[in-house]
């Protein structure tokens, strides 16, 4: 099954500036930081992550899915494609909170 609502999902800016691409962060951001800017993923161009996370969930099916209280995870796992052209193996987390169609990315890293 693919992500539901996938034409509704979004990556907020946040989630890549502050955390999958800050060097600064204090946890798990600077080791996903150095894992995505290996691969040619800058944080002045933001928006190609956001776009290839976004593709990302469109190529792949879910792995896994949790429900909580308030919201549903999905769990995709797959080839990200980056701008050096190579493609690692990535799990990305994206949530779907209750009475929402719209994916809210949470998080990724490598596999």
């Amino acid at each position: 099954m693919k992500l539901p609502y996938l034409e509704n999902a979004y990556v907020p800016e946040a989630k890549i500036v502050k955390y999958l691409l800050n060097l600064e962060h204090v946890r798990g951001g600077k080791d996903k930081a150095v894992f995505f800017m290996r691969f040619g993923f800058t944080i002045e161009q933001w928006e190609v992550l956001a776009k290839a996370l976004l593709a990302h969930a469109a190529a792949h099916e879910v792995a896994s899915i949790t429900e909580k209280v308030d919201m549903i995870n999905y769990v995709i796992e797959g080839e990200l494609n980056t701008p050096d052209g190579r493609q690692p193996q990535v799990r990305t987390v994206w949530a779907i909170e209750t009475d929402n169609t719209a994916p809210r990315f949470l998080t990724s890293y490598p596999l």
